[in-house]
């Protein structure tokens, strides 16, 4: 992270935090004499095209303040972009396992061959995945990569076979 990505790090993070988002990643790139501030958002549960906006709204705020505390922060302009990660980006924190509960992960061990697994469990030691029908833990020290997989055709759960008109 430059040092002025770190920078606008630091000015975001609270300002996302008091929208009830995590901030996931920050990036800001030159395009002619504009910059672009990318922000990656999310949380529990996902985001909602209209959280994106209410956090969009609250960090052009920010960032327009902060750019005039400290001309030159953002360049002449400035882009503001803000997304929820998509599904392949790299599960590289212990809440990123925890919102991929049930996916399938293809995950790179330090030592050892790739396995592919859903996710049962995770903690913020590591997570618990089920490798046909077994239960596999992994620490994530031992995980170089994680990535969720893309499933066109999700197994189904019981609750979800289950007839929504059956009391039973």
């Amino acid at each position: 992270m430059t040092a002025s990505a770190a920078r606008l790090f630091e000015l975001a993070s609270p300002v996302v935090t008091g929208t009830g988002h995590d901030l996931e990643d920050i990036s800001i790139t030159a395009a002619g004499k504009r910059s672009v501030v990318r922000v990656v958002v999310d949380k529990d549960g996902g985001v909602t095209l209209d959280e994106v906006a209410d956090v969009s709204r609250a960090l052009g705020e920010a960032l327009d303040a902060a750019d005039e505390a400290e001309p030159g922060l953002l360049g002449t302009s400035y882009v503001l972009e803000v997304s929820s990660p998509g599904v392949d980006r790299a599960l590289t924190e212990p809440r990123h396992w925890r919102r991929g509960a049930a996916r399938l992960v293809e995950v790179t061990l330090r030592h050892g061959k790739p396995v592919t697994g859903r996710i049962v469990r995770a903690d913020d030691d590591g997570v618990t995945l089920d490798v046909d029908g077994a239960h596999v833990v992994l620490a994530y020290a031992d995980v170089l990569r994680g990535a969720i997989q893309v499933e066109f055709s999700r197994p189904s759960s019981a609750e979800d076979d289950a007839d929504p008109q059956d009391p039973a």
